[in-house]
């Protein structure tokens, strides 16, 4: 579907991420965004986005997305329950029915597929390893698409992301709540990305992406949770977290944030540079910087 001279893509999951990336594709492309709730409409709008009332839950629903533009970015997670993202395979069905226009797919999956590697690197060919059911819903996510993309003549493109923050994702509650973190020896690595650069790296996968190919979206930084945790808290002027061992604070977390905190690894971003989008925060310290400046900053409010 072609309009007002502009080509077309649809955002799939126009959450925080979309609605940034939205912004910024409404300048050269006509945007749709799935959304479930009519009470997003607006706020779509907003950002220069037409929005299309469906949910991935209910493929009956979906019906207007098959012919509907040649770019697709898909940002929805999978459902909560089994081992499998019935989302995404619901998505992909509809997308085959019919002369399908769909040329390029972008999914955002996350580095949870690799599991835990015990601190040691890891790459975009390090063989995953999911370790919870979350994690293995990606796992399937990404090979149903591998599969459906080449055959349907798709280029798709993954961007497998860590955990992202910004000014409005930040841990400000676990360090306001006293949430301890691990002894610094017994720490996991964590790796991280900040909002902004997540989406103009989506928007670079759009004209740069190559096909079937899988790219780690994160920063790069080497960053102990715990640190993460104290360089946040010196930032904002908070009480560092208590440190505990393992196997008193597994018992104090729920079994879902121990499983983010038992996984450590350090992933590599080399295949970045393909995207040719320099990060503007190569690190969450260069962004806590910018943070501290404006909170000692007089003029500000």
């Amino acid at each position: 579907m072609q309009s007002f001279g502009k080509p077309s893509i649809l955002i799939i999951g126009c959450g925080d991420i979309g609605l940034r990336v939205a912004r910024q594709l409404s300048r050269s492309y006509r945007v749709f965004a799935l959304t479930s709730s009519q009470n997003r409409f607006q706020e779509l709008r907003e950002v220069g986005a037409t929005p299309i009332l469906g949910n991935l839950d209910h493929p009956e629903s979906l019906w207007r997305l098959g012919n509907l533009a040649q770019t697709v970015i898909h940002l929805a997670p999978p459902q909560n329950q089994g081992n499998r993202d019935c989302r995404t395979r619901n998505l992909l069905r509809i997308l085959a029915q019919g002369p399908t226009i769909v040329r390029r797919l972008i999914y955002i999956s996350t580095t949870g597929v690799y599991g835990d590697h015990r601190g040691a690197k890891v790459s975009e060919i390090t063989p995953v390893n999911p370790q919870s059911e979350r994690a293995q819903r990606r796992v399937d996510a990404e090979r149903v698409l591998r599969l459906w993309g080449p055959a349907h003549g798709v280029a798709v493109s993954i961007l497998r992301v860590p955990g992202i923050y910004a000014a409005n994702r930040m841990p400000i509650e676990r360090l306001q709540s006293k949430t301890p973190a691990l002894l610094a020896q017994e720490d996991a690595y964590s790796n991280h990305i900040h909002s902004d650069d997540l989406a103009r790296l989506v928007c670079a996968a759009v004209y740069r992406g190559k096909p079937q190919r899988i790219i780690n979206a994160c920063d790069g930084n080497e960053t102990k949770m715990g640190d993460y945790f104290d360089e946040v808290a010196d930032a904002y002027g908070l009480e560092r977290p208590l440190r505990m061992p393992a196997d008193e604070l597994q018992k104090l977390v729920s079994p879902m944030l121990w499983s983010f905190m038992r996984e450590s690894r350090r992933v590599t971003n080399t295949r970045l540079q393909e995207l040719k989008t320099p990060l503007r925060y190569p690190s969450v310290a260069d962004f806590l910087n910018t943070i501290s400046k404006n909170l000692s900053d007089p003029l500000c409010d």
